[in-house]
């Protein structure tokens, strides 16, 4: 938790007035949906009441008809289909459902995911050569494809269709394909541009629903896809908030296949009402570690699975992946380490608009979330490169307002291949030309970037005093869920509180505290705080907190407490 500038969030009173009273919901709420872009109360009951319903047709989606018609031509041939996914939870969510649902109608399906250290990122010849050699007539790309020229080029040399379906931004020219399915391309009029890939999948799945008559199939589809929406940071609003906000619905209410069951059961969620927050940090690291760690094919597995009679199976595959995923935890925090100790040492690295760092022998798996982490910790975007012999592999990260794949696109003669989007992007390079890429892009920075964008932000809702903490305002709160990029949980400002015991260390990374106003004392806890400590202890007057509300329940017992986002001097 890095100090920040706290700037109130903007709204419209009236407007956030009138959709309290037409809603019926709490003055706090109104004011939140006022700040999140809800314009009248019908946009205001969609948003609260998210359904099915308001997905929009998927045939507006330019080249879809067409690959409709592709796929069920390729059922009633018997011609074999691959489903060519991404090794990250997107990709792999998308996998699932686009490989299930031909299943369903009966097609020669398999499905293929490359693997991220022997086979590297994305659709490829290679890849391609392989399917066809595997006597594939028809490939769908999910999550990916959108910039393979190349492998369109040989899918065609080689008598194969090839259905592109992919979100990230498109080149000026596209891959000459069967069908790009991809709702960013200039000319699709597709009126939601922000879905994630399993978005995108899901169109296709859905469009096969509506093909052939079994729209009731799609609640099931929506499920894994609400895993690789919240998993993939997308905006939270729009047709991604009806798939994260049913699909979560749905997994809690059940019943769910055996592979989910079994994956919720392993991270603790089996027996709970789902948020965002249990797919993002729960289930999502989850099947990551699968495609950081070992082989992506084995959560493809796991959510694959379906029948009782394979539940002790699956339930060895999920351990195997809570296995995975505690090893990613350990490789992480050590490449952390290691990372934050180059930059900090080292001017050339850390004294610039923009940080890039690179080791030799860096876990290729972890390097993103490193990236990330260092994000959180430096305020400013950062690329993180493993060094492998000649060869450098990067994952980068961005703060707001700074758009990384433009600055990336500055130094793309020095990439063998880039792609992403503004806040995250993966590169590929020669490792003797690492400096002149550091060089570049802190140049890049310098010209677009000035201390006032390296300051952290953190945007306040609103005020709300701990004496205005209830039961029924937490709960009203929860009807604005799922949180996440687009819809951030709502945070609020207690001014004037005082630490009354406290602060406490958890787990070497996390401060618990009790916390009083008046009459109002509270629990609250600060994640990865434990470096504020010292100021916490050495105030001895009044603070001000800023908080998101979060409910805790603890033998049997339930209780609201502040998650802390900041603290500063009372002011």
């Amino acid at each position: 938790m890095r100090p920040s500038r706290w700037e109130p969030r903007a709204y419209d009173r009236a407007l956030a007035d009138g959709l309290s009273t037409d809603l019926g919901v709490n003055p706090v709420v109104g004011r939140l949906l006022a700040q999140r872009g809800v314009s009248d109360s019908e946009t205001g009951q969609r948003f609260l009441n998210p359904s099915l319903e308001q997905l929009h047709d998927p045939f507006q989606l330019t080249d879809l008809s067409g690959a409709v018609d592709r796929l069920l031509a390729a059922v009633r041939l018997g011609e074999r289909i691959a489903v060519h996914g991404d090794y990250d939870v997107d990709g792999v969510a998308s996998t699932v459902i686009v490989r299930r649902m031909l299943e369903l109608l009966e097609a020669d399906v398999l499905h293929y995911i490359p693997n991220r250290l022997v086979d590297g990122y994305g659709l490829e010849p290679a890849g391609i050569v392989r399917l066809h050699a595997e006597g594939v007539k028809v490939i769908v790309s999910v999550d990916c494809g959108i910039r393979s020229i190349e492998a369109a080029d040989r899918a065609r040399q080689l008598g194969m269709d090839l259905i592109v379906t992919d979100h990230h931004e498109p080149d000026a020219i596209l891959p000459a394909a069967f069908a790009v399915i991809n709702p960013k391309r200039k000319d699709c009029s597709y009126p939601d541009k922000n879905l994630a890939g399993v978005g995108v999948a899901l169109k296709l799945v859905q469009a096969l629903c509506l093909r052939t008559s079994h729209e009731a199939w799609l609640p099931a589809f929506v499920k894994i896809a609400a895993i690789g929406t919240i998993g993939d940071v997308v905006p939270l609003h729009g047709e991604n908030r009806v798939i994260a906000r049913v699909g979560l619905d749905g997994m809690t209410r059940g019943p769910n296949v055996v592979g989910l069951n079994a994956l919720l059961e392993v991270a603790g969620l089996d027996a709970k009402v789902l948020e965002s927050s249990h797919v993002a940090f729960g289930l999502a690291p989850r099947i990551n570690a699968a495609g950081r760690m070992s082989s992506p094919d084995l959560a493809v597995r796991l959510l694959l699975m379906v029948g009782n009679s394979r539940r002790e199976q699956a339930r060895l595959l999920a351990r195997e992946l809570d296995e995975e995923n505690a090893r990613r935890k350990r490789e992480e925090e050590d490449l952390v380490a290691q990372a934050r100790k180059k930059v900090e040492s080292n001017p050339d690295i850390g004294a610039h608009g923009i940080v890039v760092v690179a080791g030799a022998g860096w876990h290729r798996g972890v390097i993103g979330i490193v990236a990330s982490r260092l994000v959180e910790l430096l305020g400013k975007p950062t690329v993180v490169l493993s060094i492998d012999g000649k060869t450098a592999h990067g994952s980068g990260r961005s703060i707001p307002g700074f758009d990384l794949l433009s600055a990336l696109d500055g130094c793309a003669d020095l990439f063998s291949r880039f792609g992403g989007h503004r806040q995250a992007a993966g590169v590929t390079l020669e490792a003797g030309r690492v400096a002149e890429l550091r060089s570049r892009l802190a140049t890049y920075a310098k010209e677009h970037l000035d201390a006032d964008d390296l300051t952290p932000r953190l945007q306040i809702d609103a005020p709300m005093e701990l004496r205005e903490i209830t039961d029924d305002v937490f709960d009203d709160l929860t009807r604005l869920e799922p949180f996440g990029f687009g819809n951030p949980r709502p945070i609020f400002q207690a001014s004037g509180v005082a630490v009354v015991d406290g602060p406490r260390v958890l787990k070497q990374q996390h401060l618990a505290m009790s916390v009083k106003q008046g009459s109002r004392v509270v629990r609250a806890v600060a994640w990865r705080a434990v470096e504020r400590k010292e100021f916490l202890q050495r105030r001895s007057g009044l603070i001000d907190v800023a908080y998101s509300l979060m409910k805790n329940r603890f033998r049997g017992e339930a209780y609201l407490e502040l998650s802390v986002a900041d603290v500063r001097e009372a002011r």
